[in-house]
């Protein structure tokens, strides 16, 4: 059975160069271990998921230019996550603020290609459905 993720959570991204952490604001009033618990709809850039390093993704207009410029070498630039869509799938059965919560086996994705996925739910007791 998954875990709830809560704010602190570790996640790691496939063009990424290091691990992030998830932000949950406590807008959802819900806490698991102490922490905000977070739902499907915790997945904006910049607020609750931080940069991952630098992006070695050619998809990123950043990406290209720097390669490009260093002709054809790729040239990994500054991390800005580009994350449009909620978290898939989370957990259906339990709500968190009217929206599903959100589990440690979901997955959300960037724009430039790269697939955000849990390393660390920030929970260890807390399971979910």
């Amino acid at each position: 059975m998954p875990n709830q993720v809560a704010m602190g959570a570790m996640m790691t991204c496939t063009f990424g160069a290091a691990p992030s952490m998830l932000v949950v604001l406590p807008t959802n009033k819900v806490l698991a271990e102490g922490s905000p618990a977070a739902n499907i709809m915790d997945h904006v850039p910049m607020l609750n998921i931080l940069p991952f390093g630098v992006c070695n993704s050619l998809a990123n207009p950043m990406v290209t230019a720097a390669t490009a410029a260093a002709l054809g070498v790729l040239t990994p630039m500054p991390c800005i996550p580009m994350t449009p869509a909620p978290w898939m799938p989370g957990a259906t059965m339990v709500l968190i603020a009217n929206l599903p919560a959100l589990d440690h086996v979901s997955k959300c994705l960037c724009n430039w290609g790269g697939m955000i996925a849990f390393s660390s739910a920030g929970t260890v007791k807390t399971m979910i459905p």
